[in-house]
């Protein structure tokens, strides 16, 4: 770790992607930039194969290389679930939603819910608490993810890279805009990512020995400091710690089970996927952006067969890694892992080392490459879709003339001030074990009433404004009660001997638990005030 780990090779296949993207963005930034629909939706013209493409490039971005691969290495396969259940969810986005959402003629997903109900409350609570939720779960994991490749890579280069990150986003959006022709090179970097993790897939189940045999050296794959005092009767407090699960190969687990209990997977995930796929202005941008319903739809299919992938091509290789480099991914004794990556566990740090250590120099700097245009690709979504929020929902009210030059100048400033306070998040998430879990949990605090209130305002006719409005604010403070209380208690790691001072009402209720109560609690409070007021007028 003490040397830079790129060949000088690397940086040539690194310069030249990078000069690539450049002049495809440069060469973009002239075509279809006149107008804010334009600017914001690439004009309605997109075909299916780039509205599939970036439905899943928007999706993946560092933090997925990081968060799942870690999760692998850590617990097995049973994080793949939240990628095979996004499969069913995006068939109800291209054919419950997205029609509901075009014929609206909206551009952003606050916008619908106002035309739905009359009224600015709900738009204006739900464009603040996107931009929160961007902070939280996106920015900062996404900035903390990207720079914990590159140190893996270059340590002498740990005090500047989230300087290099805030500077290339920023580029990115200035070079970058969000047209037809980004959307291409979003869709080259797709296959550039699947071209590089395919084949560090391959090498790495070559260098295992093949499928079987990663699943018999998984279960053995026990750090040293483990192994060395395992079944002794010593003072070494970190014996149990390390040790893989025994469900490692489990998609489907026990109610009871710390990571991913079934009930929480089958409707808690699916309450927070809905919130996702279907009602989140980044996601949702990208299939309003299709010239047509059909060319929508069939875009939503195809980025449902894309995620099948992650489950090889990151869940696997992140489990390989901690077979390959056991004492370094799967260190148990903070001592050890802090000449690694820090005190904490360094699952995190699994498809990186394993791109480092096995891929040759060349193939090295194309996946870093890679990593950093996942990034970049995710971070321009995000700030793209977090602009589109604020200029259209928040300072259209303020400036109720602005011209669009004004908008696009408005939005950019969003943009630097979103990254300013990602920025100054990731010490927080720098504190996290696995990176996955703690998105998935923040997620699961937040989203559930915004899910409520957009499956009844498309499904149930009689839902009004005061039910909605009510239901979120009732929604919103049980979650942030939930949120801070969560937080507010130290979390010890194995074989600190502490006792957890989590009451069980936090520590017996899994993440995905509290949001099928949390849905369930919000869809009957707007059910029942919507009854007890009146209706809304027909035209909404």
């Amino acid at each position: 770790m003490a040397e830079d780990r790129l060949h000088y090779g690397d940086w040539i296949v690194i310069a030249a992607y990078f000069v690539s993207v450049i002049l495809v963005g440069i060469f973009s930034s002239c075509k279809n930039r006149g107008s804010v629909g334009g600017y914001f939706l690439a004009g309605r013209s997109m075909n299916w194969i780039p509205v599939g493409a970036s439905l899943f490039a928007s999706n993946i971005g560092s933090g997925h290389f990081v968060g799942l691969a870690g999760s692998g290495a850590a617990t097995g396969i049973g994080i793949a679930a939240f990628e095979l259940n996004a499969i069913f969810i995006l068939m109800m986005l291209g054919w419950l939603f997205v029609p509901v959402y075009i014929a609206a003629g909206v551009f952003t997903m606050p916008e619908y819910l106002r035309k739905r109900f009359g009224g600015q409350r709900i738009r204006i609570y739900l464009s603040v608490l996107a931009l929160i939720l961007y902070v939280f779960t996106k920015i900062s994991a996404d900035l903390y993810s990207g720079a914990l490749f590159l140190t893996q890579a270059m340590p002498e280069a740990e005090p500047v890279c989230c300087h290099h990150h805030l500077v290339g986003c920023f580029c990115t959006l200035h070079y970058r805009r969000w047209t037809d022709c980004c959307n291409m090179d979003r869709f080259h970097s797709d296959n550039y990512y699947g071209a590089g993790a395919f084949v560090l897939m391959v090498m790495g189940f070559i260098e295992v020995g093949g499928y079987e045999q990663l699943r018999h050296r998984y279960f053995s794959s026990y750090p040293n400091t483990t192994l060395q005092h395992l079944g002794k009767k010593d003072n070494y407090s970190y014996s149990s710690c390390g040790i893989p699960p025994d469900n490692a190969y489990n998609l489907v687990r026990s109610a009871d089970d710390n990571d991913l209990p079934w009930p929480g997977v089958f409707i808690g995930l699916t309450v927070s996927s809905v919130w996702y796929w279907c009602s989140d202005q980044v996601i949702v941008q990208r299939a309003l952006a299709a010239k047509n319903l059909s060319h929508a739809k069939a875009g939503c299919l195809l980025a449902a067969y894309l995620k099948f992938l992650p489950l090889w091509l990151i869940v696997f290789p992140g489990m390989i890694a901690r077979v390959l480099y056991t004492d370094k991914v799967a260190c148990a004794d903070p001592a050890v892992c802090q000449g690694v990556c820090g005190q904490s566990s360094c699952t995190n740090i699994a498809f990186p080392t394993l791109v480092l250590e096995l891929m040759p120099a060349g193939l090295r700097g194309l996946m870093l490459a890679v990593m950093m245009s996942a990034l970049i690709s995710s971070l321009t979504s995000i700030f793209n879709s977090s602009s589109t929020i604020f200029t259209m929902d928040i300072w259209r009210r303020i400036r109720k003339n602005a011209t669009e030059v004004e908008l696009m100048i408005v939005g950019r400033l969003c943009v630097l001030i979103l990254v300013g306070v990602g920025i100054a998040w990731i010490p927080i998430v720098q504190s996290v074990t696995e990176l996955f879990h703690y998105i998935q949990a923040i997620t699961s605090f937040l989203s559930p009433p915004i899910c409520a209130v957009y499956v009844l305002a498309i499904f149930w006719k009689r839902t009004n404004e005061a039910g909605a409005f009510w239901g979120l604010m009732l929604g919103l403070c049980i979650g942030i009660t939930r949120f801070a209380w969560e937080y507010s208690y130290t979390n010890y790691p194995c074989g600190e001997g502490y006792k957890s001072e989590k009451p069980d009402i936090i520590s017996k209720v899994h993440y995905l638990h509290f949001g099928i109560l949390l849905f369930g609690i919000v869809f009957v409070t707007v059910v029942v005030i919507s009854l007890l007021t009146a209706p809304i007028d027909d035209i909404h």
